[in-house]
C-alpha cells in the first residue's frame, strides 16, 4: 500500500462528520481489492516459460483510446475482460444528512514496468546467472498505484469534479554482484483522469457516475498489445466510500428503487457493497471481475495465489511439487512468485490443515413430521417425498427468505453413520411440489428465485425441463437434477451425468408433452425487456 500512495495522488484533507465509513473502511477491503487488483498476474506454474504466463492482463485493461479503436468502437458491457479506453461505474447513493454528505472515490491500478535484464557492457539478455547461482529472468512486472479523492456531495451535484489519476515515467538500475551486469526496470507515463458527477433522482437518492478514462496519445496503429500495455491502466477498479450516505445494493435492491437501479449503466465494471450484509452499505467496491454483494477473502487462505477463482488448496498442493528446477524458475520470474513458493515451502501444519475445508452455512434444522411411506406393489419402501412452497409464480424482485428444510426423519440414522441412505433412490424418490408429485420423467418449468440464485440459474427462468433424479442432501434439502428440453445434448448430458440442479420451490409442474408439442422453450412469464450488456442485471420479476 505504501508503494501505491508513494505516486501521489490527490487526498483531500477535509474533516469527516456524521454517520459513514471510518478512516480505515477501505481498508477493511483492501484483502479483496488486492485479489482483483493482481487477480491473474502471475498463474501456477508461476514460470515466465508457461505458456499462460505469456499472455497476461487480461481484465480491467484501459488502452489509449485511438490504439484500441483502431479497429472499431469499444462495445459496451459490464465485462472487464474486454480492452477499453474508459471505464464507467454509476450507483445510487441514499443521503442520510443533506448538506453535509460527502463522497470518496479511490482508484487503483498497475502500472506495467519493464524488467530487462543486461549482461556486461549493458547488453540486453533473456536471462542471465551470477557466480552466486542467482538466475534473473527478462520480465514484466507492474506496480499498484492509487489516487483518492474526497469531495461533499453538494459539489458533485453542482457540476462534479475531475482529477488526475496518471503515473509518471521512471527507471530504477539495480547492478549485480561481481560486475556480472544489471537488472533495469523502466516505466512510461500513464495519463489518465477520473470524472466523478452526482444526479439527483429525489430529496434522498442521487445517482453517481465515476468515469476513469485513458488520456494518453496513441501508440503507433500496428504496434503490439504487449508494448501498448505500457501506457495502460491495467486491473483497473474503484471504491466508493460514503459520509452521511449509503450505497444501494444494485443485485439486491430495496424495494422501490429497482427501476432506478435497472437505469444505472455501468461499463468495464460492476459495482458491489462491501462491509457487512445488507442492502445498503457505506462502502461500495467497483471491480472489472464481477463479484456478488459484501465479498470476502475466505479466512483460512493465508495469502494471495492470484487465481482466486481457484482452490487454496490445490494451488499449493501443486506448488510443493514443482520440482527445484522449476522453483528456481518461478523464484527468478517475479518477486511475487517468490514470495509465494516461500509461503508454501514454510507453512505449518495447521495453516495447511485449514485449507481442506470449512463449513459456514449450517442452520438449525425446522422440526418436521417424517413423511409417510408406503409400499409399492412389489413391496418396496416408496419414494420419499417433501413439501414445497408453490412454484407456480416468479419470486418476488428482492427476493424472499427461502423456507425452512424439513429435517430427516427422526429414525433415519445420521448422513455419516451407516444406513444413512437406506431406501433413497434418486431415480425412484420423489419430491410434492403444489401437491404433484415430481421425480424422474417429470415434466417442469424453471422458476428460479430471485435471491440467492445461481447466476447461470436465472438464465434459464421460464425454459422447460425434464427431471431426471431426486437427490437428498446432507443437511436435509433436497435438489432436483434436469435436463433442458431444448439442449440438444440433453442426451449425451443425461448420459454422463451433468444436470442443472433446482430446488423444489424453484420449479413448476407440467403435464405430459403431447406427441406433437415442441419442446421449444416457453415464454417467460413476464415481457422481455431488450436490455444492453451495460444495464444494471437487477430482478426483473416485478
Amino acid at each position: 500500500m505504501a508503494e501505491a500512495l508513494a505516486e501521489g495522488g490527490t487526498k483531500s484533507a477535509a474533516p469527516r462528520g456524521g454517520a459513514g465509513p471510518s478512516p480505515g473502511v477501505f481498508e477493511q477491503l483492501g484483502a479483496v481489492a488486492d485479489a482483483v487488483l493482481y487477480e491473474g498476474y502471475l498463474l501456477y506454474p508461476y514460470r515466465r516459460s508457461s505458456a499462460k504466463n505469456r499472455v497476461r492482463w487480461q481484465f480491467g485493461v484501459l488502452f489509449p483510446r485511438d490504439w484500441v479503436e483502431a479497429d472499431g468502437p469499444v462495445t459496451p458491457g459490464v465485462s472487464g475482460s474486454a480492452d477499453s479506453w474508459y471505464q464507467q461505474t454509476e450507483c445510487l447513493l441514499r443521503v442520510r444528512q443533506p448538506g453535509s454528505a460527502r463522497v470518496r472515490v479511490r482508484v487503483r491500478y498497475l502500472q506495467m514496468q519493464r524488467k530487462q535484464v543486461q549482461e556486461a557492457g549493458h547488453r540486453p539478455v533473456e536471462s542471465l546467472r551470477t557466480d552466486d547461482g542467482t538466475v534473473h529472468l527478462t520480465f514484466d512486472e507492474a506496480l499498484p498505484r492509487e489516487c483518492e479523492v474526497e469531495l461533499p456531495l453538494d459539489e458533485l451535484l453542482r457540476g462534479g469534479h475531475t482529477f488526475a489519476v496518471g503515473a509518471a515515467a521512471g527507471e530504477d538500475v539495480e547492478t549485480l554482484p561481481e560486475g556480472a551486469g544489471r537488472v533495469v526496470r523502466t516505466r512510461e507515463e500513464v495519463r489518465a483522469e477520473t470524472a466523478v458527477t452526482a444526479e439527483r433522482l429525489a430529496d434522498d437518492l442521487c445517482r453517481i457516475r465515476v468515469r476513469t478514462t485513458n488520456t494518453a496519445p496513441a501508440p503507433a496503429p500496428r504496434t503490439t498489445r504487449d508494448e501498448a500495455l505500457r501506457r495502460a491502466l491495467i486491473a483497473t477498479h474503484t471504491l466508493l466510500g460514503g459520509d452521511g450516505a449509503e450505497f444501494v445494493s444494485l443485485i439486491d435492491p430495496p424495494a422501490g428503487l429497482e427501476a432506478p437501479v435497472r437505469a444505472c449503466r455501468n461499463e468495464f465494471t460492476f459495482p458491489v457493497l462491501g462491509g457487512e450484509s445488507g442492502d445498503t452499505g457505506t462502502v461500495l467496491l467497483s471491480a472489472p471481475i464481477i463479484l456478488p454483494d459484501h465479498p470476502q477473502v475466505a479466512p483460512e487462505s493465508p495469502g494471495d495465489l492470484h487465481d482466486a477463482a481457484e482452490i487454496d488448496e490445490i494451488l499449493t498442493l501443486r506448488t510443493m511439487l514443482l520440482t527445484d528446477e522449476e522453483k528456481r524458475e518461478a523464484r527468478a520470474t517475479d518477486p511475487r512468485a517468490a514470495a509465494i513458493l516461500d509461503r508454501v515451502d514454510t507453512m505449518p501444519q495447521e495453516v495447511f490443515e485449514r485449507l481442506h475445508g470449512a463449513v459456514r452455512s449450517l442452520t438449525p434444522a425446522t422440526p418436521a413430521a417424517p413423511a409417510d411411506r408406503l409400499s409399492d406393489p412389489a413391496g418396496s419402501p416408496a419414494p420419499v417425498t417433501a413439501a414445497a412452497t408453490p412454484a407456480g409464480r416468479l419470486p418476488d424482485p428482492v427476493g424472499s427468505p427461502a423456507p425452512a428444510t424439513p429435517a430427516p426423519p427422526a429414525d433415519r440414522p445420521a448422513w455419516w453413520q451407516e444406513g444413512a441412505d437406506d431406501g433413497l433412490s434418486p431415480t425412484r424418490d420423489t419430491v410434492l411440489v403444489d401437491g404433484v408429485p415430481l421425480g424422474g420423467g417429470s415434466r417442469v418449468r424453471l422458476r428460479p428465485r430471485g435471491r440467492g440464485a445461481d447466476a447461470q440459474d436465472m438464465f434459464l427462468a421460464g425454459r422447460s425441463a425434464e427431471v431426471a433424479a431426486v437427490f437428498h442432501d446432507v443437511d436435509g434439502s433436497v435438489h432436483l437434477a434436469v435436463t433442458l428440453d431444448d439442449d440438444p445434448a440433453a442426451e449425451l448430458n443425461h448420459w454422463y451425468g451433468r444436470f442443472h440442479y433446482f430446488r423444489p420451490d424453484e420449479l413448476e409442474p407440467l403435464g405430459p408433452a403431447g406427441p406433437d408439442e415442441p419442446s421449444a422453450p416457453a415464454p417467460a412469464a413476464a415481457p422481455a425487456r431488450h436490455t444492453t450488456d451495460s444495464e444494471t442485471p437487477a430482478a426483473e420479476a416485478e
